[in-house]
């Protein structure tokens, strides 16, 4: 379902070029919703003045990203080619602000994602370092890393999964068991952190660890609760 404040000619091309877009962007997206804000002779010009969607069970870059809800404004297109037919492209970054709800078979379904595969990789690499651990990479190089589940318990979240020596079968318990919280919209933090790995470290723990988002990220609000991550905030996209 889609609804247009803008009529005519160009919004019949400009939505079905935007949700062609959108589609390409995802794996798989359900009820996808468009709204659309802005008159003919804008859209001409290539300016939108504000675009609106909701969607449920997106996938990307196999991330499930359960239930959707953005919006973002003043965005500059190629609208001459999207007339000829082309693909729409954006022609400048924009700001995008929602809120996006993961329940906890979301976030088991993501676990194979390379996004959150490479995400955690880094995370324990990180642990270990604070815990004096002499270079994890290089130790963590031999064992192949297997995430199995996750678990979100109030405003914690339990991740357990294994790592299996390259020669050999020797398989060693992986478990990183702590809370999470927005520090400020940049960073996110951990704490305590209980992780269980190597025999030789048995079961450790952190007072706290933070995760850098990156400039591109402003988050408002991060909370976890009966099975679901709520998140709302902005992201910058880049063309």
């Amino acid at each position: 379902m889609s609804i247009e404040k803008a009529s005519g000619l160009i919004s019949k091309i400009l939505s079905p070029a935007l949700r062609l877009w959108l589609r390409s962007q995802v794996e798989q997206i359900e009820d996808l919703q468009i709204q659309i804000d802005g008159r003919d002779r804008q859209i001409l010009s290539g300016h939108v003045p504000g675009v609106f969607l909701n969607s449920r069970q997106a996938i990307y870059q196999g991330l499930h990203l359960g239930d959707v809800k953005l919006a973002g404004q003043n965005i500059r297109i190629n609208i001459g080619q999207i007339i000829k037919g082309k693909p729409l492209q954006l022609l400048e970054p924009i700001q995008v602000g929602g809120e996006i709800r993961l329940r906890q078979a979301d976030l088991q379904s993501s676990l194979s994602s390379q996004i959150l595969v490479g995400a955690l990789h880094e995370l324990l690499i990180a642990v270990l370092e604070l815990q004096g651990v002499a270079d994890p990479t290089q130790r963590l190089s031999a064992f192949i890393t297997r995430w199995e589940t996750i678990l979100l318990d109030g405003n914690h979240f339990i991740l357990t999964g294994n790592l299996t020596r390259k020669e050999g079968s020797q398989t060693t318990p992986l478990k990183i068991h702590a809370a999470l919280e927005l520090l400020d919209p940049q960073t996110l933090q951990l704490t305590p952190i209980t992780l269980e790995i190597f025999p030789e470290l048995a079961t450790s723990q952190l007072a706290a660890f933070s995760v850098n988002l990156g400039e591109d990220v402003e988050l408002e609000a991060l909370t976890v609760d009966a099975g679901q991550l709520f998140c709302q905030g902005r992201l910058l996209v880049r063309p």
